[in-house]
C-alpha cells in the first residue's frame, strides 16, 4: 500500500518512492535561488543586467565588469548560499533532535560558542579564513558538548531543558565575547565587531572554499543518517525498539550539525534566525513527515541570499550587515507566527 501523497517510480528491478509536492517545492526553491543569484550578481555600484552577468561569468564583454563579478560578487554569492544551506540543515537537525521548533543553533548557544573561538582567533591577530573556521568549529563543538552534558543531568536531555541550558550558555558566552573585545587591540577589535554583526562584505574565495568544504564534509553524514533521525523524532523509546543506536547516531548528528553551523559562523559571523526559520518554512512548503534536510538547506540559502539583496537595496543609501537584516526579518517572522497562533 502506497502512503498518501507519495508516488512510486519503477526502474527495472528498482522502485523509487517520492513525493510530488516535495519535488515541486524543491524545483521552485532552485528557481528562486537562480533568480536571486542573477539579481545579486547584478547589484552594486556597477549595475549589470542578466545578459551582462552571463557574459561577465564567461569572461566576455567589459573587462571591468568581469573582474568585479568574478573577484568580488561571485565569492560573496557562493559564501551566502553555502552559509545559508549549512545553517538551514543544522537547524533541521537540532529541531528534530530536541523535538522543539526553538532548537536551532543560534537559540541554544552553539552559534555563540562558535563565535567565541572565532573572536579569540581574530583578537589574537589572525584574519585567515581557514584558521578562523578551525577555531569556530572547535569552540562550537566544545559548547555543544557542555550544553548536552548539562541538559542530561537529571533529565532525558531533550525538549525545553536543552533550550533553557543552551540559552544560559549563550548568555554566558556573550559576556565572554564582550570581555575578549575589551582586552584586544583597537584594530583587531574593530575587525571582530564588524565580523560579529554578520557581514558578507569583502568575502573572498577563501571564505567560499571554507564553507563549501565544510558542507562537503558534514552534509553527507547527516544525509546518511536521515532515516535514523526521522525515527528519533518519533521518540527515543520508539527508536530503541526499532534498533536505532541512539548514542552513536545522536553524537554523529550533533557533531555534523555543530560543524555546519560553526563553519557558517566562521565565514560570515553570527547569522540570526536562518537556522530557526528555514526548517519550519521547508516543512510548510513540502508538508512531508520526513525531516526536511535538503529543502531546509535550499530554504536557508534562499533566505540568506534574499536578506543580502535586501541589505544592499535598503533605502536612503543605508547598507546594513546581513546579520542585522536577518535579525530584523526574523523578528517580524516570529511576531507573525505568534500572532497567528
Amino acid at each position: 500500500m502506497i502512503p498518501a501523497g507519495r508516488r512510486v517510480q519503477r526502474l527495472g528491478g528498482l522502485s523509487l518512492l517520492w513525493r510530488p509536492r516535495s519535488l515541486v517545492a524543491g524545483l521552485c526553491l532552485i528557481g528562486c535561488l537562480i533568480a536571486l543569484a542573477v539579481a545579486l550578481l547584478g547589484t552594486g555600484r556597477l549595475a549589470l543586467g542578466p545578459v551582462e552577468v552571463w557574459q561577465a561569468l564567461l569572461g566576455r564583454g567589459d573587462p571591468t565588469a568581469a573582474r568585479i563579478l568574478q573577484g568580488v560578487r561571485l565569492p560573496r554569492l557562493l559564501t551566502a548560499a553555502g552559509v545559508g544551506a549549512a545553517l538551514g540543515m543544522a537547524g533541521a537537525v537540532f529541531q528534530s533532535l530536541s523535538r522543539n521548533p526553538l532548537g536551532s543553533p543560534d537559540v541554544i548557544g552553539f552559534t555563540t560558542g562558535a563565535a567565541t573561538g572565532a573572536v579569540m582567533q581574530i583578537v589574537l591577530g589572525s584574519l585567515d579564513p581557514f584558521r578562523t573556521a578551525l577555531a569556530a568549529v572547535g569552540s562550537g563543538l566544545a559548547t555543544a558538548l557542555a550544553v548536552l552534558l548539562l541538559a542530561r543531568r537529571g533529565s532525558g536531555g531533550g525538549g525545553y531543558r536543552l533550550i533553557l541550558v543552551g540559552i544560559g550558555a549563550g548568555a554566558f558566552l556573550t559576556g565572554v565575547n564582550t570581555l575578549l573585545l575589551a582586552m584586544g587591540e583597537i584594530d583587531m577589535v574593530m575587525a571582530a565587531q564588524v565580523w560579529l554583526a554578520g557581514a558578507l562584505n569583502a568575502r573572498s574565495w577563501g571564505h567560499a572554499a571554507t564553507v563549501w568544504t565544510g558542507l562537503a564534509l558534514f552534509a553527507p553524514v547527516i544525509w546518511l543518517l536521515a532515516r535514523q533521525l526521522a525515527t528519533i523524532e518519533m521518540g527515543e523509546d520508539m527508536a530503541r525498539q526499532l534498533g536505532v543506536p541512539l548514542g552513536r547516531v545522536r553524537a554523529a548528528l550533533v557533531l555534523a550539525a555543530v560543524g555546519l553551523s560553526s563553519v557558517g559562523t566562521a565565514a560570515t559571523g553570527p547569522i540570526a534566525f536562518v537556522a530557526l526559520a528555514a526548517p519550519q518554512l521547508a516543512r510548510r512548503l513540502t508538508r512531508a513527515p520526513e525531516v526536511p534536510l535538503f529543502s531546509a538547506g535550499l530554504t536557508g540559502a534562499a533566505l540568506l541570499m534574499a536578506a543580502d539583496l535586501a541589505s544592499q537595496s535598503a533605502p536612503f543609501g543605508l547598507v546594513m550587515p546581513v546579520g542585522l537584516m536577518t535579525g530584523f526579518l526574523g523578528g517580524l517572522y516570529l511576531l507573525a507566527v505568534l500572532l497567528r497562533r
